[in-house]
């Protein structure tokens, strides 16, 4: 008998790819689960199904950077609780250190929704019942019907796991001008911000022609991030969504003088901010 959970959870992470380099991304993950009944007529009870998938994604992938440690070139070092890593990838270096609970080494050559959905699979299956045959796991982004971008940051001033200076999300932008939706300026913005780190002028100790060097201090540790200037964009503010929004807004305006200006700016999944100008 197959048990089946749609949509369980959004998670919301980056990863390292070698040819795109810091991508941040979202995707949904469902679940399948093939067993005998129990004597509740039950394959598994949905609470716990529940329970076990979201606590250990949430631990383990959401607000991760997760790292194909079989890649090629790729050099990790985990000492202490830190992890460091430096990676030559095609867009230039990236090197990281952080608490290591921000880092997932996914054992992989490269980051995708079946490699990653495979290993969560070997890592979740002892954590269910010896009458369950066969645990199955997807993942899959969010059908976006329009321009979206991905990005990557940190919140150094957040409570929870935002504060990890690599993590990210797959986005929706909606643009009004004048209160029409402009689908021309929605794109130029996901072409600007493609795979883009959206980082904090106050937290640069170093850049150059090349690379952005960010560190950090927060709750959970020191955060230390190496980037290629090509890949970041910065902002005078922290990087929340609602700061994002307002920043969009304000660019957009300049862009358009004259013209009213409201901005949806998403954060992964059914969630952002929305900002207004000329009005």
């Amino acid at each position: 008998m197959h048990l089946f959970v749609e949509k369980l959870v959004n998670i919301d992470f980056s990863y390292l790819d070698v040819t795109r380099g810091l991508v941040g991304e979202t995707w949904w993950a469902s679940t399948s689960l093939e067993g005998a009944l129990d004597q509740q007529g039950m394959v598994c009870d949905f609470g716990t199904v529940k329970k076990v998938l979201r606590e250990w994604l949430d631990r383990e992938i959401d607000h991760c950077l997760l790292v194909p440690a079989q890649a090629a070139g790729l050099k990790v070092q985990e000492n202490d609780g830190i992890t460091s890593l430096s990676w030559q990838t095609e867009r230039g270096l990236i090197r990281m250190s952080a608490p290591s609970q921000a880092v997932t080494l996914i054992d992989a050559a490269v980051i995708t929704p079946y490699t990653c959905a495979k290993w969560c699979m070997e890592q979740l299956t002892p954590l269910f019942p010896d009458s369950i045959d066969q645990l199955s796991l997807t993942f899959e982004p969010e059908v976006i019907d329009g321009p979206s971008y991905h990005y990557s940051h940190g919140l150094k001033k957040h409570d929870g796991n935002c504060q990890r200076i690599a993590h990210g999300h797959r986005s929706r932008i909606e643009i009004f001008l004048d209160g029409v939706r402009n689908t021309d300026e929605e794109a130029w913005w996901a072409e600007c911000w493609k795979d883009v780190y959206l980082g904090s002028r106050d937290d640069v100790t170093e850049e150059n022609d090349q690379h952005i060097d960010y560190r950090y201090q927060a709750a959970q540790g020191d955060f230390a991030l190496t980037l290629p200037r090509s890949h970041c964009y910065l902002m005078e503010t922290d990087t929340t969504v609602e700061l994002i929004a307002a920043h969009l807004t304000a660019r957009v305006a300049e862009r358009h003088p004259g013209r009213t200006v409201k901005v949806r700016a998403f954060e992964g999944v059914n969630k952002g901010a929305l900002a207004f100008s000329g009005q």
